[in-house]
């Protein structure tokens, strides 16, 4: 729940799990907030779950029922709602553990929250890597007039489960060190690291950074820049350049669904860095500035499915028609 988090590393033995604000002090309780802001956090986090859900569910519908919107793109776009949808159906337990401040829910339960929050936040970079790389692949072989080998809709999805499998592995240690700590009576859900905490605690920071940010952004980045300049050293035939035209709106469609994705996730991560690097006090503007970057980052989860409803005509067309038929029966 990286919506309980801090910029240090708190108290002895026991540490939020992300990188922003709403730790517990001293005291071992959570910061008292200013009621504006006391009152807007759950509003806002239920808005995202809200539309989230709206939004993941027509996509996760549309694709697994359209036997035309089964490509290798919307595969990987099916396993990014399915991340998302996962998390806003968790997210009302972090909305009933930011108002009652406390944990309610026992010590499996907590385990379990916080890694599909971590899931969420490696799984969306790490399919969008990969769907880089297959633009990647896409378009240079559409310049020069030809088929990526292998590239078949069984090769994606098992390509899917090994990314599964890789975020599965990095996100078991947040769920072994995940448990409960009690302070003056209340329970909250934490990562309880053995001592030193505080480098225990800068290790899951740089963790996260480095797996979570770090390597897919650069791994995307690189793609795109090599991708780049192989197109400006290749002519295009008169086929290759209507094919390219035809391929245009997919590589778009990635494009945007990457740049929402790094628009919400960027300050999360680099709040880690001044995590690191500063020792901020917990004053009213800080906090807020926390839970501001925090919902940036939920928000991520309900953007892909409006992106993908604006930028896909065939996604529009066939909603339609699914709702059409619901509404006729």
């Amino acid at each position: 729940m990286h919506n309980a988090s801090s910029w240090g590393p708190g108290r002895a033995n026991a540490s939020c799990p992300g990188p922003a604000l709403a730790c517990p002090n001293a005291s071992g309780l959570p910061p008292p907030l200013p009621t504006p802001l006391a009152v807007a956090v759950p509003v806002v986090y239920a808005v995202i779950c809200a539309v989230g859900l709206a939004g993941n569910s027509a996509v996760l519908c549309v694709l697994l029922r359209a036997p035309r919107m089964k490509t290798v793109t919307n595969l990987f776009i099916l396993n990014l709602a399915v991340a998302d949808e996962l998390f806003t159906l968790v997210l009302p337990i972090n909305i009933a553990d930011f108002l009652l401040r406390q944990w309610p829910f026992g010590e499996l339960m907590c385990k379990l929250i916080v890694a599909i929050d971590q899931y969420n936040t490696f799984s969306s970079l790490y399919f969008l890597a990969v769907m880089s790389a297959d633009r990647y692949l896409v378009v240079l072989a559409t310049a020069q007039s030809r088929r990526v080998a292998g590239r078949t809709y069984g090769a994606a999805r098992a390509v899917s489960l090994a990314v599964w499998g890789l975020v599965t592995l990095v996100v078991l240690p947040f769920a072994v060190f995940a448990g409960l700590d009690d302070e003056q009576g209340r329970r909250q859900c934490v990562l309880v690291f053995p001592q030193p905490e505080a480098f225990w605690w800068r290790a899951s920071r740089l963790y996260t950074l480095v797996l979570g940010f770090a390597i897919p952004v650069s791994t995307i980045c690189a793609l795109y820049t090599a991708l780049l300049c192989r197109l400006r050293s290749i002519r295009l035939d008169s086929h290759a350049r209507a094919l390219d035209r035809a391929k245009k709106r997919v590589t778009v469609l990635v494009v945007a669904i990457l740049t929402a994705c790094l628009l919400c996730w960027t300050p999360y991560h680099l709040s880690t860095v001044v995590a690191l690097t500063t020792d901020l006090p917990q004053t009213p503007m800080v906090i807020a500035a926390s839970y501001l970057i925090t919902s940036l980052s939920y928000a991520n989860s309900c953007l892909n499915p409006f992106l993908y409803a604006f930028l896909d005509d065939g996604f529009r067309r066939n909603l339609r028609q699914l709702l059409a038929c619901r509404a006729a029966t």
